[in-house]
């Protein structure tokens, strides 16, 4: 079978630690084409894979035509980048947050289907080892049902990963459309409607900057959210976790507890009301500093191999930035919010 001809559509620390390595080590993939704006960053990336490199995104899909795309472009290009590569003829996947607003995610949605690509958001948490671990432990239905979470995503900030540091586009609203809501935030709405089988219905959410200088985009956020099942949780994204990150969730069932990534050694942890106690090492969560592989890339690619839709879809992309939406929605009228 031939090779997907893939090309990457902005070339900086997701592409270059993520994407772009993860494509290298998939055997069905032959890396043909990067793009990004930066003079020399698109070009060294070539150097070191192979494939073409230009500074514009519409040109690349002119004159290369790829197969798939990954848009790995700041928030606020998303969309248009999205939109335009599925009417080249790729298959799309962008990273969260998927875009900016709802219409414009509907539109990413409608792009893709009108051109009969696939569109896939990456919303890796879904594939981490520990969370398809606590999914599996949910569907068993030994702990019953969730009636309490607590979800959180919490780091440094940007500015130790982006490839421009304290000048990343992260922290200009025009380029990131929201902070860390859309970074980290976006990730744990996605996780706990995945985790639990569930939709968020109400939201009420305090959203802003505590800390970090001269930016006008969010770096914390604490919000309350209550699920379509009843359930009643927190999610909390935080850019100012100075020491200590943390990308924990703890569900509180009818018969015992469910850790996730509370314990150095052991990533899942089950305590049971009658005492008994399960422990499950399956493996680290992926770190800013300790990188693993997402799954995403491949999760992607099999999709268009096999023809299979993905599971992590524009729709469900969509749901996700919904609720995050909705957040913000919250912040700036003091209400609770319906999804």
């Amino acid at each position: 079978m031939a090779k997907l001809r893939v090309a990457v559509i902005g070339c900086g620390a997701i592409a270059i630690r993520r994407h772009i390595p993860e494509y290298a080590a998939n055997s069905n993939v032959e890396l043909v084409a990067f793009a990004d704006p930066v003079p020399g960053r698109a070009q060294g990336v070539a150097d070191q894979y192979g494939g073409v490199a230009y500074t514009d995104f519409e040109t690349l899909l002119r004159e290369v035509k790829p197969d798939a795309v990954s848009v790995c472009t700041p928030n606020g290009l998303h969309a248009p980048v999205s939109i335009a590569a599925s009417r080249a003829g790729a298959h799309v996947l962008v990273e969260k947050p998927m875009a900016g607003s709802a219409g414009e995610g509907e539109a990413m949605i409608a792009a893709a289907k009108a051109a009969g690509k696939f569109l896939m958001v990456g919303h890796n948490q879904r594939l981490m080892p520990p969370h398809v671990k606590a999914k599996e432990i949910l569907a068993s239905g030994k702990l019953g049902r969730v009636l309490t979470f607590r979800t959180a995503f919490g780091h440094p900030g940007p500015e130790s990963w982006s490839v421009d540091g304290k000048e990343s586009w992260f922290f200009r609203k025009q380029d990131a459309i929201m902070g860390a809501m859309g970074d980290l935030g976006v990730h744990k709405s996605d996780l706990i409607r995945w985790l639990l089988d569930d939709e968020v219905v109400d939201i009420a959410a305090f959203v802003g900057t505590l800390d970090k200088k001269d930016t006008d985009v969010d770096d914390n956020a604490s919000c309350i959210l209550r699920m379509k099942s009843g359930a009643v949780g927190t999610l909390v994204a935080s850019w100012t976790y100075y020491k200590g990150g943390d990308n924990s969730t703890i569900l509180w069932c009818e018969n015992g507890v469910l850790k996730i990534d509370t314990d150095p050694n052991d990533q899942v942890i089950v305590e049971l009301r009658n005492d008994t106690q399960e422990r499950y090492r399956v493996g680290a969560m992926a770190t800013n500093e300790k990188q693993t592989t997402s799954g995403v890339i491949d999760a992607f690619v099999t999709s268009i191999v096999t023809n299979t839709p993905p599971s992590i879809s524009g729709e469900e992309g969509l749901r996700s930035l919904k609720v995050i939406l909705a957040a913000f929605e919250s912040q700036a009228n003091g209400l609770v919010v319906r999804v």
